[in-house]
């Protein structure tokens, strides 16, 4: 009887270290996971980069954006090329609702990119275009940045 019981308790670790493992955050059947592959897949620009009413996409002007699966992220215009970290996380993991996801970006420089260091808020997404706006705690001013896949 003891041989079965310890044949049940290991094949009952196996199957739950299974189902864990399966069980990954950026599935694509949840919003977060179609958001991420859709960020992962191709090249990005910004088409618009309002900072407190002022538009500064201009700054931004020449740069493709490539989202790595592992969360890094760089800005290369030919010449120049900035390293920075992107993540998505999700406030109510409960349900599936646009409105409980932040995309952070964080660039560890101090020139024009570093304005686009936020936790912001999803406007809207799709597998060409994500719309982010940020109301700023400080000062009130809403800042607005999109991507547009390339």
């Amino acid at each position: 009887m003891r041989k079965y019981s310890s044949h049940f308790t290991f094949l009952f670790f196996v199957f739950s270290v299974v189902c864990v493992s399966s069980c990954k955050k950026d599935d694509t059947s949840t919003l977060e996971g179609q958001i991420r592959s859709n960020i992962e897949d191709g090249k990005w620009r910004i088409s618009k980069f309002i900072d407190s009413g002022t538009d500064e996409t201009g700054n931004f002007t020449g740069y493709n954006f490539d989202f790595g699966t592992s969360g890094s992220v760089t800005a290369t215009n030919g010449t120049n090329s900035y390293n920075g970290t992107w993540s998505i996380t999700d406030s109510n993991s409960d349900d599936d609702n646009l409105s409980d996801l932040d995309f952070n970006l964080n660039f560890n420089v101090t020139n024009n990119f570093q304005d686009l260091n936020d936790n912001w808020d999803f406007i809207s997404q799709t597998e060409t275009k994500i719309e982010l706006i940020d109301v700023s705690g400080g000062n009130g001013g809403t800042d607005y940045l999109t991507f547009v896949k390339n």
